[in-house]
């Protein structure tokens, strides 16, 4: 039975031809059991036009029926002067990938600990700044903050698991991570968080629970302002 990674990479190759150099499968997908989350997929091309991308997107509604995100798509110029303007996000690749088609881009790529650490500083402080305007718009509603918490998460996740990286703590999971770097109590609040990517947040009081969370919000840019290299 065909895959839908299999469909995207000969989708792919069917629209950039011998422009297609790489599709790297990456995330949860690549490094363990499969979870009910979209696969997320990097793609490395020779050079992009509007063409392509209009092909791309006549094809994203089988790819979403096969269980992927959008691809993340850039040509080779692009990636080779990305990696110190994406450093989060590279550096999340290089966590775990499996290369499907072509050549590995990621091999002998390594991520400057100093550009990685402004770019968790900028994650860390837009994050913070995301929830106070986020409860603003929420205008007192429950079911809003709810929503705003469980949106907030992946991108938290993600800030933890770079820290871990750069703290050489990458056997500690994000949540235990929180705790021994911020302290058990507001370990326990982002473990609550983060619980909500795989299921539902249940609150007895969201208010309550959010300022806790804000709490612990600015407790993380405090680590990560005082970091040192």
């Amino acid at each position: 039975m065909t895959s839908g990674l299999d469909v995207l990479v000969a989708d792919l190759t069917a629209i950039f031809s011998n422009r297609l150099q790489a599709v790297v499968l990456y995330g949860p997908h690549a490094i363990g059991p499969k979870t009910g989350h979209p696969m997320h997929t990097f793609v490395v091309v020779r050079d992009v036009g509007l063409a392509d991308l209009e092909a791309a997107a006549r094809r994203i509604g089988t790819w979403r029926q096969g269980g992927l995100a959008v691809p993340l798509l850039m040509s080779a110029d692009e990636f080779s002067s990305s990696l110190d303007a994406f450093p989060v996000e590279i550096g999340a690749i290089l966590g775990g990938y499996r290369l499907l088609y072509g050549t590995d881009p990621f091999e002998g790529v390594q991520i400057d600990p100093t550009d990685l650490r402004r770019a968790c500083e900028v994650e860390a402080r837009g994050h913070l700044l995301h929830l106070r305007e986020g409860f603003i718009e929420a205008a007192g509603r429950p079911d809003a903050v709810v929503r705003l918490v469980k949106a907030s998460a992946p991108a938290l996740r993600t800030v933890l698991m770079t820290l871990a990286r750069l703290d050489g703590a990458t056997e500690q999971t994000p949540s235990a991570f929180a705790a021994s770097r911020l302290g058990p109590h507001h370990g326990r609040t982002i473990a609550g968080v983060l619980s909500t990517i795989d299921g539902p947040l249940t609150v007895v009081d969201p208010a309550r629970d959010f300022e806790q969370y804000l709490a612990a919000a600015s407790a993380l840019v405090s680590y990560v302002d005082g970091w040192a290299s």
